[in-house]
């Protein structure tokens, strides 16, 4: 495990020579120590990173040749999934499951984005026909310069993946910040992009609190382009810290997601969907679908089902075998879900299972899953956002009602529909004010699909084409090649 800071090629101890613990949320022991990185290490950083872009070879090689180098980054996640996936456990808590997923799903976008890098060779410039013959117009892609990334800490590896291999591969070079959390995995992709041959400058890593690294990265006025993905208060800090000068910017923020039901789904499917779209990884998913909606004839036999099947969700380490929901990630964000939970309750809702802290994990940073029903539509757990295991539902009579209730949120990340009509199972999508649906499923993300949210969710979106597109300029270069003068001021 490293502890130092990853700068222009070199591992070295933070300027001020402070560090910080790195905690396991299953036993709240500290495990290690990283470097705790300030405001003179992100100095050191962004320089770093502009002299790569200005001068070295990264932005100035053709898309083949970045690929060969992000297709050897994946290559190496690949080979080492497993030890990757141990340290996402210890400094994350999520079940050894879901991290080696995780780490394929990296390997994935690493080479997903060397797909598209070999691509834009291609496409690197385009002839635009013009109406007038004295004119030629060529439009060209261009690398957006020196790009920062902000990271959460819910998918600490695959959330770095979405953002450095896209920039990578357009030709960026860049300085990414981990979350304090789980700051591990982060520092081995330094150690693993290096070793696969990527230039000193391109790619560095800087550890350290959010005030003390976060804030002064988000403001550092030699930054072209920074992408962040985490809480909405935050993320209207960061942009307003790059209104300074005028910073391209992406943000993925909260959500507060729907997922609706009608009384013609399989229950057992819409059990295990809504299962997976709010206790996979503890609910500590910004997309979780944690706003349920069940026509009323399914309604009560809906929440017999969902509660039995929620009892039996094996909750402990993640790295012991059979368990299904590990700790949330810290002691902070334990006390955050309980939080939320009492809230609830004193507003009058109603906790179907779960609740607390499970009686045989009480070390650790453990909740149980958690359902909520009858509580009021302006509720607070119906309207925020509580990333953790924690689903609220509640019965609806029409179509019209539903997608009224599921826009009724100043989110709009994802929503999910459940229905065996796909004439009105497609209508519904298409209602949903959000930029990700799923029809009769939830939470399935796929490198080549864009990732992003209407309204408070964010600006922008990741993954895909769109997500390469964050990382490029576009210009436009007009040549006159007629033989006649112009002649606006000259021969008149």
């Amino acid at each position: 495990m490293h502890s130092r800071l990853f700068i222009d090629g070199e591992w070295i101890a933070a300027a001020n020579g402070a560090m910080f613990d790195v905690i396991n949320p299953a036993n709240e022991e500290v495990f290690h120590q990283v470097a705790a990185g300030a405001a003179s290490d992100i100095n050191a950083a962004v320089k770093a990173a502009r002299r790569a872009f200005d001068e070295g070879p990264w932005p100035r090689m053709n898309g083949v040749q970045r690929a060969k180098i992000l297709n050897k980054i994946a290559d190496t996640i690949e080979q080492q999934t497993q030890q990757l996936a141990r340290l996402e456990v210890l400094d994350n808590g999520k079940p050894l499951p879901e991290a080696v997923w995780d780490m394929e799903d990296s390997a994935g976008c690493f080479r997903f984005f060397a797909g598209l890098a070999q691509k834009s060779d291609n496409e690197a410039e385009e002839q635009i026909a013009l109406d007038d013959p004295g004119f030629k117009t060529t439009v060209v892609k261009e690398p957006v310069g020196v790009a920062a990334a902000i990271i959460p800490w819910n998918y600490p590896l695959l959330m770095a993946a979405w953002k450095v291999a896209p920039a990578l591969a357009a030709g960026c070079c860049m300085v990414l910040k981990p979350s304090e959390l789980t700051p591990l995995t982060a520092l081995e992709l330094a150690d693993i992009c290096h070793s696969a041959g990527l230039p000193k400058g391109v790619l560095n890593v800087v550890t350290g609190l959010g005030p003390d690294a976060g804030q002064p990265l988000s403001e550092h006025c030699d930054i072209d382009k920074i992408a962040f993905t985490g809480s909405v208060p935050t993320g209207s800090k960061v942009m307003a810290a790059a209104a300074n000068n005028i910073k391209n910017i992406s943000l993925e923020l909260g959500g507060k997601s729907p997922f609706v039901i009608f009384a013609d789904a399989d229950i057992e499917k819409a059990v295990e969907w809504v299962m997976f779209g709010i206790f996979w990884n503890q609910g500590e998913v910004c997309s979780a679908t944690s706003r349920v909606l069940v026509e009323r004839a399914l309604y009560e036999p809906f929440l017999a089902r969902i509660a039995e099947e929620a009892k039996k969700i094996t909750i402990g380490n993640g790295l012991d075998e059979g368990v299904l929901l590990g700790p949330l990630v810290s002691k902070g964000q334990q006390e955050k879900v309980l939080a939320a939970i009492k809230r609830g309750l004193d507003d009058g809702a109603r906790i179907l299972t779960g609740g607390g802290v499970p009686a045989q994990h009480q070390n650790g940073c453990f909740v149980e899953p958690t359902i909520f029903t009858d509580m009021n539509e302006d509720s607070w757990i119906w309207q925020e956002e509580i990333f953790g295991p924690v689903v609220c539902i509640k019965p609806f009579d029409s179509e019209s009602e539903a997608i009224k209730m599921a826009n009724n949120s100043r989110f709009g990340l994802a929503a999910a529909v459940m229905c065996a009509d796909d004439e009105r199972a497609q209508r519904v999508a298409r209602a949903f004010k959000a930029g990700i649906v799923w029809i009769n499923c939830s939470q399935p993300t796929f490198a080549e699909a864009p990732w992003g949210g209407y309204k408070q969710s964010g600006i922008g979106r990741e993954l895909g084409r769109w997500g390469f597109e964050n990382y490029r300029e576009t210009k436009q270069i007009t040549t006159y090649i007629s033989e006649k003068p112009w002649g606006w001021y000259l021969g008149r």
